[in-house]
């Protein structure tokens, strides 16, 4: 059975979850029980019927909450695969390194429209990282200590699914400088990004090995579960960008984040208002049970 999560920052008029439930009916959908988990903040509608007519149903609600429908079985993830700039960190750690290198206003728009599924992901990349020949490494460990930042929730959500059974795969179509770190501070168990080619203490604005780009993501995910033989269902993915597109359509359950119009418009689900923690109420996780 599949359940509506309403979840918001601030608490939500009394009649918001009779509201809610209201809509489903309207929908034609045969709604269940329903209740709050904390008054006001989080509440659960479980209703019979098709999911998609659930989340029209409740777009207009979207506009005070965040409001996640899920089927019953989705709430218990046995893999979490997850892009990583503006989805687990704040940044793209690609403008960061531009802005060391002075070219960041040109590396940013290049970047923009990458995301927005403008431009293709690899020619694009390439594009960029050229522009940073002859930068110092150096700088990527400076970049990391002072500039980059995990989402708010970020490391709550991967170590209390981690502490919960789930294998949590960091895949990033930025750089393994960056993501190795990041994916060891947040609790992922592996990480699949890109190389920067580095000589001689200087990048050389050039790329090692195979790109990891969207359909690679995709891969990974279908890889990683059949690895230890799950079911698409168990499989949640995370992103925010085009290039997450095909792997939040290959997963059971794809959440996006903050997105682009173009992701939202792929996942199952999409957080605008809160931060990562939002999804740990929506798959029923109590907060005593969370991990940091």
């Amino acid at each position: 059975m599949p359940i509506a999560v309403l979840i918001a920052a601030e608490p939500l008029p009394a009649g918001e979850l009779n509201a809610a439930a209201d809509r489903l009916h309207q929908a034609g959908l045969v709604v269940g029980q329903s209740h709050w988990v904390e008054p006001g903040l989080v509440g659960e509608v479980h209703f019979t019927g098709d999911r998609a007519a659930a989340n029209a149903a409740l777009g207009p609600m979207r506009t005070a909450c965040d409001v996640l429908v899920l089927e019953e079985a989705a709430r218990d993830p046995r893999l979490l695969v997850s892009d990583m700039d503006s989805t687990m960190i704040a940044n793209e750690c690609i403008d960061e390194l531009a802005d060391y290198a002075g070219v960041k206003p040109q590396v940013a728009a290049i970047t923009e429209r990458a995301m927005q599924g403008e431009l293709d992901f690899e020619a694009a990349l390439r594009e960029r990282v050229a522009l940073l020949d002859g930068l110092s490494e150096h700088v990527i460990a400076d970049c990391l200590r002072h500039r980059i930042h995990p989402m708010p929730g970020a490391r709550t959500l991967v170590r209390t699914l981690r502490q919960r059974g789930a294998d949590c795969v960091l895949v990033s179509g930025g750089f393994h400088s960056f993501a190795d770190v990041i994916g060891a501070e947040l609790g992922f168990h592996a990480v699949f990004a890109n190389r920067l080619v580095i000589e001689h203490g200087h990048m050389t604005g050039a790329l090692e090995g195979s790109i990891v780009d969207a359909a690679r993501k995709a891969a990974i995910l279908i890889e990683q579960a059949a690895g230890q033989g799950l079911e698409v269902r168990q499989v949640l993915a995370l992103g925010d960008g085009a290039n997450d597109i095909p792997m939040l359509k290959a997963a059971g359950t794809g959440i996006a984040y903050h997105a682009k119009p173009a992701a939202i418009a792929a996942a199952d689900g999409h957080i605008a208002h809160g931060d990562w923690t939002v999804l740990l109420h929506a798959l029923g996780i109590a907060r005593a049970d969370w991990s940091d």
